[in-house]
């Protein structure tokens, strides 16, 4: 039996195996970090068992059949995880970091350990980086970035799309890390890793279709036409990315997709929890191909490199979401570059006397809880007319009385918090509003991080929960006697992310969402980032700019002009 001559596919393009999840083509020879694609001919299918990847990537592996024919696919009965294609981590579960186009261990000796939110055992090692491994992270993207300016937008295109093709093929994969990490059901999660590489290939698209403009001086008063100005985008250069723990994949990707195709390079400061999530993004990045020292990733906490990321000299462009609080202190310490910031929320849902109350009663109740309300666009409390507010309560109730409450691996509908400290948070704000009058409408219950489902009715303003925001599965009801008392208590809010007006009078529903005091106003439906080429934006101590994939695409670029002069009046004539 003739051995077929070897084909060696290399991972930087990827495209053999994105385009099944099994091996295809002739027999492979594995080197370095090489996809395996077996086979001979033969009339029937022969499974093999995958060697142990390590092995693969060190020392050359043919991979033979037992049959001869001349059409044969070599089928594996596993795939290479994603972790292990691009070798992210050093042995079990002890993760690296990105720099420069290379996976590696900081020189600080330090590493960080995750813990569970469900049980608090330890999940994943982290690398702590030091500053000097900062400094190295920025130099490269720096030096990386005036090439990647010159890369075509087609290009840069591929590139993303790529990515997004990896994350598809490794959603399972990526979707347990995210329950294990921030205890996300495994439906939200998967969820959040296909809407990932959705966004990167619609960011990719949108991308090639950004164009510049001309002007000529003529239409300003007593201008001639004697100038033409030329006017297109360029890039800002090293973006900082800081994403939060609640969707470590989703708004990583939001923020590093349109700096790509902008033709910016990125360093991606992890969030606290969501860390290896966040590096599984940029394993798929890095898979694609993009050029080293274009995507570098930092780990460790943000108490020790925090401020020397956001005042590193090389930084020309910073793009965070979290909490108002880190977001205020960003702002002051980064002096004159760009900011993009979605920060805190306390998003109203405002029903009137002639709302639909089942259509009310979903949506606010889906609002509230999915996630168990560790969303920045979670309804955070509910204003509701007299006249309504006895059904509506009761729809709640037994609404959330359907939630399931458990593990993610069960896909509960609620599951634990994020950190034992913010489950204390949570607790604390019930139990000022217990001490101040409110009525528990569904009873407070704790048991460690896992909370479950509470709605408080007759909150009012001398309460923290009507200010604060929970980030929790906590939901104040406040009955109010009209519109302008909503209105009124919307606005004193600090925050001013999102709202919902729920009735059936649009006209009605239309007035008072122009007298709100927040980026975005929904009417008869829950606040909600996205779909995400619609734009998102937080006033007020919400946040700074706007998101969405094209507006998105224009932060992270900068207007730049060039004025043509011309001797005489220039003038087009048929």
């Amino acid at each position: 039996m003739a051995f077929v001559t070897p084909t060696i596919i290399n991972l930087p393009t990827y495209n053999s195996y994105c385009s099944s999840s099994s091996f295809l083509g002739s027999s492979a020879t594995c080197r370095q970090r090489p996809i395996l694609v077996g086979g001979y001919g033969g009339n029937q299918m022969t499974s093999w068992k995958q060697p142990k990847l390590d092995a693969c990537y060190e020392t050359s592996t043919k991979i033979h059949s037992e049959t001869a024919s001349d059409h044969h696919i070599l089928m594996l009965e596993t795939k290479p995880t994603l972790a292990s294609l691009c070798k992210m981590k050093e042995k079990d579960n002890i993760f690296l970091y990105l720099s420069n186009g290379e996976w590696r261990t900081s020189t600080s000796g330090k590493v960080w350990k995750e813990y569970s939110p469900c049980n608090g055992t330890e999940i994943y090692t982290c690398q702590s980086c030091s500053t000097e491994e900062v400094n190295q992270a920025f130099h490269a993207a720096a030096t990386s970035q005036v090439m990647w300016a010159k890369t075509p937008l087609w290009k840069r295109a591929e590139y993303l799309k790529q990515a997004a093709k990896i994350l598809r093929l490794h959603q399972d994969e990526v979707a347990n890390c995210l329950m294990n990490e921030i205890a996300k059901n495994r439906k939200h999660a998967l969820s959040e890793v296909v809407r990932t590489a959705d966004l990167i290939e619609y960011v990719a698209e949108q991308g090639m279709r950004m164009s510049g403009k001309l002007m000529y001086p003529d239409s300003f008063p007593g201008q001639k036409r004697n100038q033409l100005c030329l006017i297109h985008r360029v890039p800002l250069g090293v973006v900082l990315c800081i994403p939060p723990f609640n969707y470590p994949v989703n708004l990583c990707a939001s923020k590093v997709a349109p700096a790509l195709m902008m033709g910016n390079s990125v360093v991606i400061k992890t969030p606290s929890h969501g860390v290896v999530s966040c590096l599984y993004l940029a394993a798929a990045l890095h898979l694609a191909g993009i050029p080293p020292g274009v995507v570098n990733v930092l780990t460790g906490k943000g108490s020790e490199i925090g401020d020397y990321l956001v005042t590193h000299p090389l930084v020309n462009a910073i793009s965070l979401t979290g909490g108002t609080h880190t977001g205020i202190s960003v702002s002051k310490k980064a002096g004159m570059i760009p900011l993009q910031m979605e920060l805190g929320g306390k998003d109203a849902a405002i029903v009137l006397d002639d709302a639909d109350l089942q259509q009310s009663v979903a949506s606010i109740a889906s609002g509230a809880f999915s996630y168990n309300g560790q969303r920045c666009t979670a309804v955070k409390i509910v204003y509701v007319k007299q006249q309504v507010a006895d059904a509506l309560v009761n729809g709640l109730k037994e609404q959330v009385e359907k939630l399931s409450v458990g593990s993610p691996q069960d896909n509960a509908d609620i599951t634990p918090v994020i950190h034992h400290s913010s489950a204390d948070y949570i607790e604390k704000l019930v139990q000022d509003a217990i001490q101040k009058g409110a009525k528990q409408i569904t009873p407070f219950r704790r048991k460690d991080n896992l909370i479950w489902p509470t709605i408080l009715d007759n909150v009012d303003k001398n309460m923290r929960v009507a200010w604060e925001e929970p980030f929790g599965p906590l939901l104040p009801i406040v009955r109010v006697n009209s519109e302008a008392q909503a209105i009124e208590m919307v606005n004193k809010s600090s925050m001013g992310l999102q709202a919902s007006i729920f009735s059936r009078n649009v006209e009605a529903a239309m007035s008072i969402a122009d007298l709100l005091k927040t980026g975005t106003v929904h009417l008869n439906g829950q606040p909600a980032r996205g779909p995400d080429h619609f734009p998102f934006q937080g006033w007020k101590d919400s946040g700074i700019g706007s998101q969405g994939v094209l507006y998105s695409l224009e932060a992270m670029s900068k207007i730049k002009s060039i004025v043509i002069h011309f001797a005489k009046e220039t003038y087009t004539c048929n």
